[in-house]
C-alpha cells in the first residue's frame, strides 16, 4: 500500500503535466483509496510530497477528473494541519471557479473541500465571502434542490458563513429567503428542518432578511409546526415546537416584519400569538409574551392591544406563575407589561386594570431578571401619575425592598432601576408622606450616590429628587443628607467642568433649598461654595449662568 502510494504521488506530478486522462484517474483512485483506510499518515504523505500546488492546475471544468481531485483535497482538508497547506498552494480559487460547474458531483466535492479547509477559520471564510460564494451558492440550492447532498452541502456552507456579519449583507441580496422556505416546506424529517433552523436563525438577526422571511411565508411554516407539537411528548418535537417559536419571536424584533405581522392587530399571525398566552404549554407562554413585548415597541400598537384586552390576558398570565416561579416566563410578561406601559393614554388605564398590585406579587423574587423589569414596570407605569406614585411610595415592603436592590452591587441593573424607582416615587408623587417613608427605610444615601452617577438622566432624577426633598421634608431628611455627604457631593459636581449643563442646574437648586438647613449651610461655608459658584456667572449656558446668580446672592446673604 505505502509503495502504491509512492509510486501514485510520483507518477501524479508526472501525468498531472502529460498523461492519458486513465493514468492521471488511476493515481487519484490510489490516494483515495490510501485516505479510506488511513486519512492522517496518507495526508502527511501528501503534504511532504509536494503534490498541492499541482492540484491547482488540474481543478479546471476541463481537466479529465476534477471531481476526484475536488474530493482527494476534502478528504485531506478533514486535518487540520493540511489546510493552511492548501491555502498556500493556491486551492482556494480554483475551487470557487468550479462552483459554476455544472456537474453535481464536481459541485458536490469542490463545497466539501472549500468547507473543509475554511473550516473553523473566519479569515479565510471572510475570504470565500470577498470571493462572491454567496450569491453562487444560493443559485446552486435553487437549481439543484432536488439533489440531497447537494442541498446539505449548500446548508452546510451557510450555517458556517451565516455567522459572519459580512455575510448578511450579501444573503441580503440574493433570494436566499425564497429558496429555504421553499426548502423548508417540503421537509418532513425533523434532522432536515433542524439543519435549515440552524441557517435560518443567524440570518433571521438581519432586519432585511426578516422581512424578507416574513414575505416568502416562514410565519406560516412556523405556525403549522407549532400546532402540530404543541400537544406532543415526543424529544423531537418539543425541540421543534422551541426552535419554531424562537425563530418566530426573532422575526418580530424587525421594525418592518413586526410591523407586516401585526396589520393593526388585525393580523391572523398576530391573532395566532395571543393564544398562545393561555396555553399550558410554557414554551408557548414564553414566546407569546415575548411576541407581545415584540409588538409593543410603538405607540399605536401598545394603545390598540391595550384597549383590546391584552393587559388581562398577561396579568392572568403572571398570576399562573407567583408560584412555580418559572422565571423566563414572568420576565417575558413583566416585559410586555413594561412595554405597554410607556404611551401616557396607557399608564392609568393600566393601573385602573390591577397591573401595579399583579406587579407587586413578585417583589420577593430572587431573580435578577425578574426584578429588572419589576422595576422598570413599576417606574413606568407611575411617570406623571401622581396618585398611584403615592400609593406605591408609601408602601413600606416596596421602599425597603427598593433600598435593599439599591446595594445589589452585583447586578447593576437592578441597583440603577432601583434608584430611578425610588427617585421617580418622589418626583411623581411630591408627596411628604412618600419622603418621610423613603427617609425611614434609608433611602437618603442611594439617591446622594444616584447624583454621582456615570448617565446624565439618572443624575438628574437624582437631583430633582433631593430638591424636592429639601422642599418638603428637610428637617425630617437633614441628619441623612449630612451622613450621605451631599454638600460634598455637590461642590464637586459644581467643580467639574465636565459636568452637564443640567446637573450644574440643578445642583444649584438643591443648594438653595439646603441652606434652610443650619448644619448643612455651615458645610457649604467651609468648603468655600460662594467662590464655586461666582464662577459659574460666566457659564455659557444662560440658564446655568442665572441660577448662579441667583445661587451666589443667597449665598452672600445667608454668609
Amino acid at each position: 500500500q505505502a509503495d502504491n502510494l509512492s509510486d501514485a504521488l510520483k507518477k501524479l506530478k508526472i501525468t498531472a503535466v502529460d498523461s492519458t486522462a486513465d493514468s492521471l484517474e488511476g493515481c487519484l483512485d490510489c490516494l483515495l483509496q490510501a485516505l479510506a483506510q488511513n486519512n492522517t499518515e496518507t495526508s502527511e504523505k501528501i503534504q511532504k510530497s509536494g503534490i498541492l500546488p499541482v492540484f491547482a492546475s488540474l481543478l479546471t471544468p476541463q481537466s479529465s477528473c476534477p471531481a476526484k481531485v475536488a474530493n482527494i483535497i476534502a478528504e485531506v482538508a478533514k486535518n487540520e494541519f493540511m489546510r493552511n497547506s492548501c491555502v498556500d498552494a493556491g486551492l482556494i480559487p480554483p475551487l470557487v471557479q468550479l462552483l459554476n460547474c455544472k456537474d453535481q458531483e464536481v459541485l458536490l466535492q469542490t463545497g466539501r473541500a472549500l468547507g473543509n479547509i475554511c473550516y473553523d477559520s473566519h479569515t479565510l471564510q471572510s475570504q470565500l465571502i470577498n470571493m462572491g460564494v454567496i450569491p453562487t451558492l444560493v443559485k446552486l440550492l435553487g437549481i439543484h434542490c432536488q439533489n440531497a447532498a447537494l442541498t446539505e452541502m449548500c446548508l452546510v456552507a451557510f450555517g458556517n458563513l451565516a455567522e459572519l456579519e459580512s455575510s448578511k449583507e450579501q444573503f441580503a441580496y440574493t433570494n436566499i429567503a425564497e429558496e429555504i422556505v421553499k426548502l423548508f416546506k417540503k421537509q418532513i424529517e425533523h434532522d432536515k428542518k433542524e439543519m435549515i433552523f440552524e441557517v435560518l436563525a443567524p440570518l433571521a438577526e438581519n432586519d432585511i432578511i426578516k422581512l424578507q422571511l416574513v414575505e416568502a411565508g416562514l410565519v406560516e411554516c412556523l405556525l403549522e409546526i407549532v400546532q402540530k407539537t404543541v400537544d406532543s411528548d415526543k424529544e423531537d418535537d418539543i425541540a421543534e415546537l422551541k426552535t419554531a417559536s424562537d425563530l418566530m419571536v426573532l422575526l418580530l424584533l424587525g421594525d418592518e416584519s413586526m410591523q407586516k405581522l401585526f396589520e393593526g392587530g388585525k393580523g391572523s399571525v398576530f391573532q395566532r400569538v395571543l393564544s398562545w398566552i393561555p396555553s399550558n404549554n410554557h414554551q408557548l407562554q414564553l414566546a407569546g409574551a415575548l411576541a407581545i413585548a415584540n409588538f409593543a415597541r410603538n405607540d399605536g400598537n401598545c394603545i390598540h392591544m391595550v384597549d383590546n384586552g391584552i393587559v388581562q390576558k398577561l396579568m392572568d398570565l403572571l398570576d399562573r406563575h407567583v408560584e412555580d416561579g418559572n422565571v423566563t416566563v414572568q420576565h417575558a410578561a413583566l416585559s410586555a407589561l413594561r412595554n405597554l406601559a410607556i404611551p401616557v393614554v396607557n399608564k392609568s388605564k393600566m393601573l385602573s386594570a390591577g397591573v401595579a398590585e399583579a406587579v407587586l406579587k413578585f417583589l420577593r423574587s430572587e431573580m435578577p431578571p425578574v426584578q429588572f423589569k419589576l422595576l422598570g414596570t413599576l417606574r413606568m407605569l407611575i411617570d406623571a401619575q401622581a396618585e398611584a406614585a403615592e400609593q406605591l411610595g408609601k408602601n413600606v415592603k416596596l421602599v425597603e425592598r427598593l433600598v435593599e436592590w439599591c446595594e445589589a452591587k452585583d447586578h447593576a441593573g437592578v441597583m440603577g432601576e432601583s434608584n430611578r424607582l425610588l427617585s421617580a416615587l418622589i418626583r411623581h408623587s411630591k408627596s411628604k408622606d412618600v419622603i418621610r417613608t423613603i427617609v425611614q427605610s434609608g433611602g437618603i444615601k442611594h439617591l446622594a450616590t444616584m447624583a454621582t452617577s456615570e448617565h446624565v438622566i439618572m443624575q438628574n432624577e437624582a437631583l430633582v429628587a433631593l430638591a424636592l426633598i429639601a422642599a418638603l421634608e428637610l428637617v425630617t431628611a437633614e441628619k441623612d443628607l449630612e451622613n450621605a455627604k451631599l454638600v460634598q457631593i455637590l461642590h464637586r459636581l459644581l467643580s467639574d467642568e465636565r459636568s452637564a449643563p443640567e446637573i450644574k442646574y440643578n445642583s444649584m437648586v438643591l443648594i438653595c433649598a439646603l441652606m434652610a438647613s443650619e448644619p448643612l449651610h455651615k458645610e457649604m461655608q467651609s468648603l468655600a461654595f460662594l467662590e464655586v459658584v461666582s464662577k459659574l456667572r460666566s457659564h455659557e449656558n444662560k440658564t446655568v449662568a442665572q441660577q448662579a446668580s441667583l445661587t451666589e446672592q443667597r449665598l452672600a446673604v445667608e454668609s
